[in-house]
């Protein structure tokens, strides 16, 4: 269309789009229009993209004002000065409109608009409609607030922080919607590394706890999934009385999607608390995970290795850890098998080429002769990086293994199947028309 200088010509049909009820198309088209906003020129933007985005604030129907919503950023950004405050201004409306579903666009966007906006109106006037937001009666708005609460935690100073979002923050954590909690357990590392050790053990320390032992599975995953980067801001003593106790329940919680998510995260604790701690308290819940039923509790701690055998060493872990491997290894499910080979180059690294080689290189070659395609190509892929891990020695010693997997039985000997053309390699059909080429010969 001619460049940048003729990108605005695009704003028209766009905006036509962004109105209309299908949510995918309005999704579309003002992605469509953030990437011209990008390309315009500054003068274009106050005489097109601004006037456009007027409009759609002050659209009759709804849909007009939800996209309008997420025009913001990128129109604010590139607006000149003289123009911002009316933007706020017009943010703030939104913020307020009557229709829920314009209100939580507003909320789902606010934290995005908070970046690009000067840091004195964000403590003054976006802190204000956030405040509104997290009291909006209708409980999609507000736990999209929350998530607002995490991105605008990182703007804020730190006393305003304390006095307006930490309380309510504490108010969410026991809201009567499953759905704001969990949002709460999602935003809460943000909190913590926005407030600081000291606030943190102090205030959200218990609200964390009883994240951990909410009612609705949802919730806790998400608190257990939270629990490395939280551990870290605590203090040691808050960390051994009154998380471990919280994450011994986790370990032996009903839901297969808790133990799952507190496998994926409990063995980067052990950095937190120490050796002595890990080998008292961790360590045995490390080993019941290992003998969870479920595969993916047990990919999921062998998968974290590395963290606890940097602290207390491989060698304790070994003994529980070659027994699971060897289970996952021939597990039924073929993507379970598979995972576990994605794991082997680490736990190569961890165990040793001697002692891999002894527990889990036989594995490697049944790995190569499985009757799953993706296993045996995923298979000659860690070769491949064993091979580099461990040197030629290792190489040599296992090239004859290798030729005896890829070498197929003679065609007389006994027990060997008898392939035949027709069977297992049938004859493409010859094309009839002389306007077509024929079929390939058979080679």
């Amino acid at each position: 269309m001619g460049g940048p200088r003729s990108a605005f010509c695009l704003l028209d049909p766009l905006e036509q789009l962004a109105v209309v009820e299908e949510t995918v198309v309005r999704d579309k088209a003002v992605e469509s229009i953030n990437k011209v906003a990008e390309e315009l020129p500054d003068a274009h933007i106050a005489q097109f993209a601004v006037p456009m985005l007027k409009r759609l604030v002050a659209g009759e129907l709804f849909p007009a004002r939800v996209s309008s919503c997420s025009l913001f950023e990128v129109i604010y950004r590139r607006s000149p000065a003289h123009l911002r405050a009316e933007l706020r201004q017009s943010f703030a409306r939104l913020c307020r409109d009557e229709t829920p579903m314009v209100r939580r666009a507003a909320a789902q966007n606010l934290a995005k608009f908070a970046k690009v906006v000067e840091p004195e109106p964000v403590a003054q006037e976006l802190l204000v409609l956030l405040m509104d937001l997290t009291n909006d009666d209708q409980d999609s708005v507000r736990l999209l607030a929350v998530e607002g609460c995490g991105g605008m935690s990182q703007l804020l100073p730190k006393a305003k922080l304390t006095a307006s979002i930490l309380p309510t923050i504490i108010t969410f954590a026991a809201d009567k919607s499953w759905r704001v909690r969990y949002n709460v357990a999602q935003q809460l590392t943000l909190m913590c590394e926005a407030l600081g050790s000291e606030i943190t053990t102090k205030e959200l320390s218990p609200v964390y706890v009883r994240l951990m032992g909410d009612n609705e599975a949802e919730v806790r995953v998400a608190a257990a999934s939270k629990l490395a980067h939280i551990a870290k801001l605590l203090d040691r003593s808050v960390v051994m009385n009154n998380i471990l106790p919280a994450v011994t329940n986790l370990s032996k919680d009903s839901s297969q999607y808790v133990r799952s998510a507190l496998a994926g995260t409990i063995m980067e604790l052990a950095p937190a608390v120490g050796k002595d701690v890990t080998v008292e308290h961790l360590l045995p819940l490390f080993f019941d995970l290992l003998k969870d039923d479920i595969p993916e509790v047990r990919l999921n701690i062998i998968s974290k290795l590395d963290h606890t055998s940097k602290v207390i060493g491989i060698d304790l872990l070994s003994q529980s850890l070659i027994p699971a491997i060897r289970e996952l290894s021939e597990d039924q499910h073929w993507r379970v098998r598979l995972a576990i080979i994605e794991h082997i180059p680490l736990l190569a690294q961890q165990l040793g080429q001697a002692f891999f080689q002894k527990e889990l290189g036989g594995q490697c070659m049944r790995w190569l002769e499985d009757k799953v395609f993706s296993i045996r190509e995923a298979a000659t892929k860690v070769l491949a990086q064993l091979a580099k891990e461990f040197g030629e020695g290792w190489v040599k010693d296992i090239i004859p293994s290798v030729i005896e997997v890829r070498t197929p039985p003679s065609r007389g000997a006994p027990g060997a199947p008898r392939y035949t053309r027709n069977a297992c390699f049938p004859a493409r059909p010859r094309s009839t028309s002389p306007t077509e080429p024929r079929g390939l010969p058979w080679h």
